[in-house]
């Protein structure tokens, strides 16, 4: 029972890690980087560039490589 937990537990984390990883990059790409007049479609806004940072860590937890058989 406690190996379905643990392997339960991996599961989530490999999938959500890499997504709060992509929204903290994507905040902080906005924090030290940005856009200095603010009028930048992405960098300009702290609310896009980190939904645009999570949407990075879904496509690196979407993707998998070909498996040899």
């Amino acid at each position: 029972m406690e190996l379905s937990k643990s392997k339960t537990a991996l599961k989530w984390t490999k999938r959500i890690l890499p997504v709060a990883l992509g929204a903290l990059a994507g905040f902080l790409y906005y924090n030290y980087v940005g856009c200095v007049t603010g009028t930048c479609a992405i960098t300009g806004n702290p609310w896009l560039s980190t939904g645009y940072g999570a949407l990075i860590g879904v496509v690196f937890t979407s993707w998998k490589p070909n498996e040899k058989k």
